[in-house]
């Protein structure tokens, strides 16, 4: 497997869960984070702000800057990518990481929250994935990552959280769009989605508590194929709508008990799979 030593990755929404699991798994190779999120300070009922993220960035091997930056706001993004370029010298690996969720049906959802959704899920990324590109296409085998499922269009997929299910297919358009435009140009893009469900503050906060963790997959699962993925020939893998056990599996990964909460405990599947 290869490494990602002194390369620079811009991940969004870094400070907790999925993507600080991808930012310190970087790390441990020595590679440098910008950890792009909104928590500067301790939220009360959230792990991590953008601070705790760096320290446990440098803890592992590699160099952290943090960066309070809100992706809705395109200012704030380009700033963020400027602060990288300056600090870092460049970007290799974007990882769009940053969502909102909401699993509410067509009735029971707030036009605010459905904003909010498309805004940071679809619009986020397709803007970081912008702001970013000028730098990256510059990146000696730079990869654009979207934690984002493969776009199955079954109405199963769809009818109980129509607004949700639209925004996150929203950053798996982008993978399907821009792997074709920027294939030749050697910048891969790709999707990675877990099998099951991942122990995060999502999930313990919107799908069942201490019982939905103990049923997931710890993030390390996500980040150790986030690092398989972003370490291949960007030129050779791209437009791939990856699921994380599928990817180590191609890494010669064949046990993935470790990777569980609880080994006891019947894992839970996850959306879009």
């Amino acid at each position: 497997m290869g490494r990602l030593t002194d390369k620079t990755l811009f991940i969004t929404g870094a400070s907790r869960g999925i993507g600080l699991a991808i930012a310190r798994r970087a790390a441990a190779d020595g590679a440098r984070v910008a950890v792009v999120a909104k928590t500067d300070q301790p939220h009360p009922k959230l792990p991590g702000t953008i601070h705790s993220a760096v320290e446990e960035i440098e803890a592992a091997g590699g160099r952290g800057l943090a960066i309070k930056a809100d992706i809705r706001d395109e200012d704030q993004v380009r700033a963020a990518v400027a602060q990288t370029v300056e600090a870092f010298g460049g970007i290799d690996i974007l990882v769009n990481n940053a969502s909102a969720i909401q699993l509410t049906d067509t009735l029971h959802t707030d036009m605010k929250r459905y904003d909010l959704m498309h805004q940071i899920n679809t619009r986020g990324t397709f803007l970081c994935s912008q702001a970013c590109l000028p730098h990256l296409l510059q990146a000696d085998n730079p990869h654009v990552l979207n934690l984002s499922p493969p776009l199955n269009m079954e109405e199963r997929w769809f009818k109980g959280h129509v607004a949700y299910t639209m925004a996150k297919f929203g950053m798996s358009m982008c993978v399907l769009g821009m792997a074709g435009e920027f294939r030749d140009r050697g910048v891969a893009f790709n999707a990675l989605w877990p099998r099951t469900a991942i122990a995060t503050a999502a999930v313990k906060n919107l799908l069942g508590g201490d019982e939905a963790v103990r049923r997931s997959r710890k993030p390390e699962i996500m980040a150790d194929a986030a690092h398989w993925v972003l370490t291949q020939p960007a030129r050779e893998v791209t437009g791939n709508f990856f699921i994380d056990d599928q990817v180590l599996a191609r890494a010669g990964v064949d046990d993935l008990s470790a990777y569980a909460v609880d080994p006891d405990a019947e894992l839970m599947p996850d959306f879009f799979v």
